[in-house]
């Protein structure tokens, strides 16, 4: 049996079509989303190797959604380190077959793009204002009000920290915890030369860390 050699296997690599493999859901789900860093080999690197330590640094960013009922990765996506989170909220949420309830972003999602994105999927954001952050939309308007004045109504009446406990933006952190296992289990850096394969890496593992969950997850309990 002949052996594809490794040029074979990365062009095979760059076309590879990957499934998340995440648990079907009957009903809507909440999502939480953010984004990390991955370094790469690359011309960056190169010259820290080889002049020393180098200002700019070749990364990409990876972009998850997960389901918090769960701990699984529902969406992903790989970008340049240029792409602001927000760009990638509709292509997240595109990914997600069953209807989203909740969305839950850091103050990073707080833009009109994403609001509309997520007004087209009937979900509720869960995205704190900018601490500058101003009314959009008056009561005086005939308009409905959106919700994102309404968290902001609601934090100048209480505060910032009453408003989280109260919409369970706790839930968030979540996907932080997820980026840490992604790097935990295959470290911080993608393998791959060319930006289609780092694309197939990142989705990879994120396919092999769903199974991981479905395996299971560790159980504590307090004596």
């Amino acid at each position: 049996m002949e052996i594809p050699d490794y040029t074979s296997l990365q062009k095979r690599a760059a076309k590879m079509e990957i499934a998340l493999n995440a648990t079907p859901k009957h009903g809507p789900i909440d999502v939480v989303v953010d984004s990390t860093g991955l370094k790469v080999f690359g011309e960056g690197e190169w010259k820290a190797r080889k002049h020393g330590v180098s200002k700019r640094r070749t990364w990409r960013k990876l972009h998850l959604a997960i389901a918090p009922e769960t701990g699984e990765i529902v969406a992903e996506e790989s970008t340049d380190n240029d792409k602001h989170d927000a760009d990638l909220v509709e292509p997240l949420i595109d990914q997600v077959e069953p209807p989203i309830e909740k969305f839950y972003g850091d103050g990073a999602y707080d833009q009109r793009k994403v609001y509309d994105a997520l007004e087209c999927e009937a979900a509720q954001p869960i995205i704190p204002p900018r601490k500058n952050a101003k009314i959009w939309r008056h009561a005086n308007s005939n308009d409905y009000r959106l919700p994102r004045d309404e968290a902001l109504r609601q934090i100048r009446r209480t505060s910032r920290k009453a408003w989280k406990i109260d919409v369970g933006y706790h839930v968030r952190s979540l996907v932080e915890t997820t980026m840490h296992r992604v790097k935990t289990t295959f470290g911080d850096k993608l393998r791959s030369r060319k930006p289609p394969n780092q694309k197939t890496e990142a989705r990879l593992r994120c396919a092999i860390l769903n199974r991981f969950t479905q395996l299971g997850m560790p159980q504590f309990v307090w004596s």
